[in-house]
């Protein structure tokens, strides 16, 4: 082993020995390598069905290593530290070198470690980490348990520990001819650790992740992207102040422009003036009158999987038969890909603004909702969920505007639970007994049911003919969905408040968002039937239709007087040949369309506009084309800017009342 020389003097190493610190380097290396594997890979995979063509994949690699090199500047922080802060005589014993050793395992096992689960999060929603994994942190007890019951992940931890030990053990001489005998000034470490943390405090100034988001295949700009770069910007701006960070105009002109547009569904505005939406709705002779009403919202139930929407596998038979009952919506569509948009755009018919749901915003409680407005009609009103209610918020917000809950520690002795609920067949039978219970009160009710099964990793009750409890992935979580459906509604008409009820069954988003687009709005068409077999003749609706449509609808069949600042629309009393407007997230992004055009308003004031077809004719299998337009409509844009301002600026000054 060579000897230290303690006579000679430090001295400041030149950049051009930065060598010193080789293991650093060498970290870096294998970050970068890992990353272009990963994108490769993915690549395959995904980028292949999105239209990324191969010419494409050596600029994502090349902007991808750019983006691993800025996230370097992060990660490896601590490891900088650690060799600036250590001697070169500590560095040669045996317990440096364990330690040496030890951390550079646990390093390369935590880059394979978040390399699966980067590949798993893409598999599922298309993207890198974003916003949906901060929600997912926030609540480990059920994302943990799903991940353990969906991944086998103590066998993969093993596998990628092994292979860390491997790319350690290969890596072992270099390692073991560090340090070398040139001893490294004090001044020499600290300007590393400067240097970093000047690059650091440059990134975060002027470097956001989505810097090199250059392509304009929503798919593309991901793979470039970085992970961990993502998540922790998702992180950052999980509640941030919108006009900060997105378009915004004149707040009064805004105010005016919506007001415009909102008034084409009717209704009278009661205090313009004071900035208040609250529009008058009078009663309506032709109305059902006083009906119960249910709304099944159906976890991830994407109109791809029924066949009344011309999907051919079969999967959802009793839909199909409940669908020639009612009133079939035939263009519907969620506001987000998250149980918190849908639920919040069905009890608030209030627009999904960026970046967090208004279900856990602060000042969630005490807002307008369909609850409260059916209160104030005389009715009760309740949620009812098959999970613990306080993930995503849930109890909190509807315990906070007017609903009385119920969920999973009501649910005694359930047939099936996994970590996410009780079985969607638990859930609907503590319903209807939850129903006898109100009907006998003598008041009518209004209940929102939320479902649980069709949801990663897709388990439930043994013995169903047909179905695979275990290992059927979405296809059995859809038919297993379809089921409980059909046995809710058999069950139910054996009751006597069943003839007094309009029932809704929707989903609460699609199954996943996937496709180049930035709003990939294929993926957010979802089933929606309006079901009262007693009062409603079946028909199609081919208005197009949102979640924050369904509460102006149903009060518009039951021809019930009430005033609310919704910004859904009636879409049965729709004026012919008038246009309708759309409003959607994703991720940061917020969108608005109308007439053929998308208009997407994203982080740093961008605006842009697309031109969005679907093919005629419903129901049927709907396929959709993008384009992007050359010059943004000014218009739209205006529009779409009122609705998220205005929306936002409602929410923020406790005026959505």
């Amino acid at each position: 082993m060579p000897t230290i020389d303690n006579s000679r003097p430090y001295s400041v190493l030149p950049p051009s020995k930065l060598s010193a610190f080789k293991p650093l380097w060498m970290m870096f290396a294998v970050l970068v390598t890992l990353s272009a594997v990963l994108r490769s890979y993915l690549w395959l995979r995904f980028g292949i069905a999105a239209n990324v063509p191969a010419i494409r994949l050596p600029s994502i690699l090349l902007l991808g290593a750019i983006n691993d090199a800025i996230e370097f500047l992060y990660l490896l922080l601590p490891f900088a530290l650690y060799l600036a802060l250590t001697s070169m005589r500590w560095n040669r014993r045996r317990a440096g070198r364990v330690l040496l050793y030890g951390g550079v395992w646990l390093m390369i096992f935590g880059m394979l470690f978040v390399c699966a689960m980067e590949y798993f999060f893409f598999e599922e929603f298309d993207s890198r980490f974003n916003l949906v994994a901060v929600d997912y942190l926030i609540y480990p007890t059920e994302v943990i348990g799903d991940i353990r019951a969906e991944y086998p992940v103590g066998s993969l931890s093993l596998i990628l520990g092994v292979v860390a030990a491997f790319i350690t053990w290969a890596l072992r001489r270099r390692l073991a001819a560090w340090p070398g005998t040139e001893p490294v000034s004090k001044s020499a470490r600290a300007g590393l650790v400067g240097g970093l943390a000047l690059l650091i405090v440059a990134a975060i100034v002027a470097w956001p992740a989505d810097r090199l988001s250059l392509y304009r295949n929503r798919v593309a700009n991901e793979l470039a992207a970085n992970g961990p770069a993502n998540f922790f910007a998702a992180f950052r701006t999980n509640h941030i102040d919108y006009d900060a960070f997105y378009r915004t105009g004149d707040p009064q002109k805004m105010q005016d422009l919506l007001v415009r547009d909102l008034q084409r569904g009717g209704g009278e505005f009661v205090n313009l003036p004071a900035g208040d939406l609250t529009r008058r709705f009078p009663a309506r002779p032709e109305g059902l009158g006083k009906l119960n009403i249910v709304l099944l919202s159906e976890e991830s139930l994407g109109a791809e999987f029924v066949g009344t929407y011309g999907d051919k596998r079969n999967l959802t038979p009793e839909f199909d038969a409940l669908a020639k009952q009612g009133l079939l919506f035939t263009h519907a569509y969620a506001t987000g890909t998250r149980t918190v948009r849908g639920l919040e755009a069905f009890s608030a018919s209030f627009p999904p603004i960026p970046s967090e749901s208004i279900m856990k915003r602060q000042g969630f409680d005490d807002i307008a909702t369909w609850g409260k407005t059916m209160r104030g009609l005389g009715y009760h009103t309740s949620f009812l969920y098959g999970g613990f209610g306080a993930f995503d918020n849930m109890n909190a917000y509807f315990a906070g505007n007017g609903f009385a809950l119920s969920d999973r520690s009501d649910i005694q002795h359930p047939k099936f639970a996994n970590i996410w609920g009780v079985s969607d067949e638990d859930l609907f039978h503590h319903a209807i007994d939850y129903f006898d219970a109100r009907a006998k009160d003598g008041k009518p009710f209004f209940s929102i049911v939320m479902s649980t099964s069709n949801h990663k990793p897709f388990t439930f009750p043994d013995g169903i003919p047909g179905i695979k409890p275990k290992g059927g992935g979405r296809n059995a979580g859809t038919q297993y969905a379809d089921y409980a459906i059909g046995e809710f509604f058999r069950e139910a008409r054996k009751h006597p408040w069943f003839d007094n009820t309009l029932f809704i069954v929707a989903a609460d988003h699609g199954a996943r968002a996937y496709g180049k687009a930035d709003i990939p709005l294929y993926s957010y068409e979802i089933p929606m039937l309006i079901l009262a077999p007693a009062h409603l003749q079946p028909r199609l609706v081919d208005t197009l239709t949102s979640q924050i449509d369904v509460a102006p609808t149903v009060l518009g069949i039951l021809g019930l007087p009430y005033q609310a600042p919704f910004f859904g629309q009636d879409v049965l009393r729709w004026p012919a040949g008038e246009p309708r407007t759309l409003l959607f997230n994703h991720n940061h992004d917020v969108a608005l369309m109308r007439d053929g055009k998308l208009c997407i308003l994203g982080l740093h004031q961008s605006a842009e506009c697309q031109g969005y077809v679907r093919t005629p004719g419903a129901p049927g299998p709907a396929t959709t084309h993008f384009s992007h337009l050359d010059q943004a409509d000014p218009e739209l844009v205006d529009l779409a800017t009122a609705y998220y301002q205005t929306a936002y600026d409602q929410f923020q000054s406790h005026r959505y009342r």
